[in-house]
């Protein structure tokens, strides 16, 4: 019987040339990280942007600090009544102190004690 070769792959294609570097400020990322990897991933403004930039910009993180405030205040409420809920449920009423009825049996059982 002939023996039956495998078809060699095809070479590797050579790795693509490297882009041209981006210019950097120095004391931003000019080398590389002491972990490896990228370089600084945001690199500051070359220049002082104008104005309407910087309006927009100072929008941007208002917008988005309010949405982050507004979840924060959000996920802590609904924590909150989770809690209230889950403290209800292990205890079989309500889990605040300030609103709980006094217990007649644990009065007259102190007053008993004192007494005696």
């Amino acid at each position: 019987m002939a023996s039956q070769e495998k078809p060699t792959p095809p070479p590797p294609h050579p790795p693509p040339p490297p882009p041209e570097a981006v210019p950097r400020v120095r004391g931003f990322g000019g080398g590389p990280p002491p972990g490896g990897g990228g370089g600084y991933p945001n690199p500051p403004e070359a220049a002082i942007p104008d104005a309407a930039t910087l309006r927009e910009q100072w929008r941007y993180a208002v917008r988005q600090y309010s949405r982050w405030y507004s979840h924060a205040w959000g996920t802590a409420i609904l924590a909150g009544g989770a809690f209230f809920a889950l403290g209800w449920l292990v205890k079989g009423s309500n889990p605040l102190p300030s609103r709980a009825q006094p217990h007649a049996p644990n009065d007259a059982s102190a007053s008993a004690e004192e007494e005696g």
